[in-house]
């Protein structure tokens, strides 16, 4: 597949999201509206916090984000693709090649091992594993700790080395933008500080954006700002779009 172009949002801009509404149950009695005209911006190596209390719609937002359901209206354009004219196999195709996940439970998959999980995303995206991913994946295994556990399972791993694994799936196709939702939310106090640490270094390193959701405050604060959400509307920080 060629390279992706198509400049639509200011020059350094990653993600632009412009009057993002999102209802449920469209049409019949009970028609929810959950986002109510959300606008925001994230450039190149921000790293940002999206806080709310629960319910505010965070989670909505990320899963529009990560184009992983559509918003009802509004202009959301992710590494300068306008993604309203998509279709779903050029959103799978985009959602593997500029986005890298990162939950709060890592979903790693049991029977494969911690090499073979960080592989999955290239697995997915070429059908095989190439020589160039291999060595990509090892390296980012290296890179987040966990030299010499390339081979255990994540039965065998600490809850902080398994997420230090999904980090390195998530990096694994040297996304533009990382979404991380909780990914501190089930670590110690040590081991949420190592995850965040190897996500602000990969952001800096590569310029890549970074939104994460988290509750933690002192987290919050090391980011480069912190966007609030309440009841489906940005209430406090900056959407930071011009």
């Amino acid at each position: 597949m060629p390279p992706m172009s198509m400049a639509t949002s200011p020059a350094g801009l990653i993600l632009r999201l412009r009057d993002i509404r999102k209802s449920y149950n469209i049409g019949t009695p009970v028609e929810t509206e959950v986002l109510h005209g959300i606008t925001l911006s994230l450039k190149e190596a921000e790293f940002v916090a999206l806080q709310g209390p629960s319910g505010s719609g965070k989670s909505t937002l990320l899963n529009i984000i990560g184009l992983l359901e559509p918003a009802t209206s509004g202009e959301l354009v992710v590494a300068d693709r306008p993604v309203q004219s998509l279709d779903d196999a050029a959103l799978t195709a985009l959602r593997g090649q500029a986005i890298g996940f990162v939950f709060q439970f890592h979903h790693l998959l049991p029977a494969f091992s911690a090499l073979e999980n960080v592989l999955l995303p290239s697995i997915i995206a070429r059908g095989r594993v190439t020589p160039e991913a291999q060595a990509l994946a090892l390296e980012l295994l290296a890179r987040v700790g966990l030299k010499g556990a390339e081979y255990k399972r994540p039965g065998e791993l600490s809850g902080g080395m398994q997420q230090r694994v999904a980090i390195a799936r998530a990096l694994s196709q040297q996304p533009r933008l990382i979404l991380a939702d909780e990914p501190t939310g089930n670590l110690d106090t040590v081991s949420a500080n190592e995850v965040f640490a190897l996500l602000r270094e990969f952001n800096q390193a590569h310029g890549s954006a970074c939104l994460i959701v988290t509750h933690d405050q002192g987290l919050a604060a090391r980011c480069d700002r912190v966007i609030e959400l309440v009841d489906g509307r940005v209430t406090g920080g900056e959407g930071g779009v011009p």
